[in-house]
């Protein structure tokens, strides 16, 4: 009977490790997972609810042909818990996310609502930019109007120092601009 407790073993004097056959995997291999649901979804199939965080046992596999800047993209497989439909969702490094691939439809999907919020806020944008355009251009013709009145008074008073003397028209500033205080 051995030692249960042996840290070393014994190993014969024509053990050879070369001849023992080691076991080669495949790059396309499934792995078995314990994985907790990443998103609520309901099943294409029988309609059952799968919230966010139900365990399950689940098959991992990398994509071959997908990558994000190198970051590998993962495939899942899990089981409905209702009717055993096959769900798979993959990893999404994109957008920091997951995507439902087959079997099951996301209940909420966040990069949906974003797009939304992104179209609203270039259609407020777009009309903003319309209405600073309006008030600008408002803007700017006011000032036309105000400097063309400003002319007008000094083409009128330039006038009227052609007719009277500079003393005269002294005078008349002198009365304008006490007629403004």
């Amino acid at each position: 009977m051995s030692e249960r407790k042996v840290l070393n073993k014994y190993y014969p004097p024509d053990f050879n490790p070369a001849k023992i056959p080691r076991l080669r995997l495949g790059k396309s291999r499934q792995i078995k997972v314990r994985l907790v649901a990443p998103f609520a979804m309901r099943c294409a199939t029988c309609g059952q609810w799968i919230g966010k965080g139900t365990k399950f046992n689940a098959r991992k596999e990398l994509v071959p042909s997908e990558s994000f800047h190198s970051i590998p993209v993962y495939r899942f497989y899990i089981r409905c818990q209702r009717c055993a439909a096959e769900i798979t969702f993959k990893t999404d490094p994109e957008n920091n996310n997951y995507v439902a691939e087959h079997g099951a439809q996301r209940n909420f999907e966040p990069w949906r609502e974003q797009h939304e919020l992104n179209e609203e806020d270039k259609k407020e944008e777009e009309e903003s930019s319309e209405m600073q355009k309006l008030e600008s251009r408002t803007e700017q013709s006011r000032r036309e109007m105000e400097v063309m009145d400003a002319l007008d008074e000094v083409r009128v008073l330039n006038a009227r120092g052609e007719r009277m003397g500079e003393d005269a028209v002294r005078v008349v500033r002198e009365k304008k601009e006490r007629e403004k205080r």
